[in-house]
């Protein structure tokens, strides 16, 4: 009888420590939600001792979405299956596109650059001091990075941009043990949107704080620069040719897209407005010529440094109104000293700056003492 109840007993213990391990492994964490003003494509959530990034929109049309955990020094990394775990302090990261380099400068973290390819595209004067000072490897001047070389590095995390060839790679790093994380700001068409991306940034530097001031700031600029166009009369919106013309075919934003939600907010009268696309519009010169002839003012017309080169280029671009009146604008007033254009650097998260542009360009009674930063009149020659 005593043995029957030893085994009783024994047994009696051995479900009470189990049933205690079983309620500890399915104890769930809880997150707050952090919301975010204008970007869509992503969500930031935090719990106790981490972190939680979800990428839902990665790129244009994109089913798939991405889930990330960053762990807080002295954290506890919560369960579940991630696409990436990263743990903080954070010492070095890879990037792979210049859009993300601002981040790293607007946060004070450039020093933590490790890795870009193809560096010359890179504008920032921090960035070219790190560079020339050996402290960024140049990744490769093909279409994506270097694995091998990014493998060897062996960063904390490399932020890949969907617009790359980089997402080949996410299983091969993965393995390798590196985070690699997707940045689809690029699919954010409200201008403060693409901004709002510093705060993905930020978690992932354990930076949010600062992440979140450094968007006020150019939120902020933004909003007081649209008041003031707010006082503008409608009839007083003047009408604005953008694109370029490419073996006869005319390549210009969709009236949904990014710039195009600028120029409205500068209160320009895109001529494309119904022209409905988030992307780049394909057009024949026919078209163009009819809806475009007599514009205003010509903004966004590539890279080119002059008139007399546009127009040697493409004769027909002579027929345009703002073309004969030399009111032609190009992005390509900074530059960085090994040819890289910060308009594609910087643009995407100072739009409060291109928005000022377009407002002293269009209406330029309202910013008096304000002097283009990106865009420049063409000359002449």
């Amino acid at each position: 009888m005593k043995n029957h109840l030893d085994r009783f007993l024994i047994f009696s213990m051995i479900l009470s420590i189990f049933g205690c391990n079983q309620e500890k492994s399915t104890v769930t964490v809880t997150s707050e939600k952090y919301e975010l003003s204008y970007a869509k494509g992503f969500s930031i959530s935090r719990g106790d001792g981490f972190w939680e990034i979800e990428v839902t929109q990665p790129w244009t049309g994109a089913e798939e979405t991405f889930h990330y955990v960053v762990v807080e020094e002295n954290g506890k990394r919560p369960e579940g299956n991630f696409d990436g775990v990263i743990q903080l302090p954070i010492a070095n990261v890879i990037l792979t596109s210049t859009t993300h380099i601002p981040h790293l400068d607007l946060l004070g973290q450039s020093e933590k650059l490790i890795g870009f390819p193809q560096p010359d595209l890179i504008s920032s004067k921090i960035t070219r001091k790190l560079i020339k000072e050996g402290k960024v490897q140049d990744l490769g001047s093909g279409p994506s990075a270097n694995p091998e070389m990014i493998i060897d590095l062996d960063p904390d995390w490399i932020m890949i941009s969907t617009l790359g060839d980089d997402l080949r790679y996410l299983e091969l790093l993965k393995m390798a043990g590196i985070p690699a994380i997707i940045n689809g700001e690029y699919v954010e068409q409200h201008p403060l949107g693409r901004a709002e991306w510093i705060k993905f940034t930020g978690v992932l530097l354990g930076k949010y704080e600062e992440s979140k001031v450094v968007f006020e700031q150019v939120e902020s600029d933004y909003l007081q620069a649209m008041a003031l166009a707010d006082q503008i009369p409608v009839i007083g919106k003047p009408t604005v040719l953008s694109g370029v013309m490419y073996q006869d075919i005319w390549y210009a934003p969709g009236s949904d897209s990014w710039g195009a939600q600028i120029l409205k907010n500068a209160w320009g009268n895109y001529v494309f407005e119904d022209q409905a696309g988030t992307g780049s519009l394909q057009l024949n010169y026919e078209f163009v010529l009819e809806k475009a002839m007599e514009s205003d003012f010509w903004i966004g017309s590539a890279d080119f440094f002059s008139l007399e080169k546009m127009g040697q280029i493409e004769p027909r671009y002579k027929a345009i109104k703002a073309f004969k009146d030399g009111k032609v604008f190009t992005y390509t007033q900074k530059k960085g000293e090994t040819g890289g254009l910060e308009y594609f650097e910087l643009g995407y998260m100072r739009p409060d700056l291109i928005l000022k542009d377009l407002m002293k360009i269009l209406h330029p009674n309202l910013l008096p003492d304000y002097e283009l930063y990106f865009y420049k009149q063409l000359n002449e020659k």
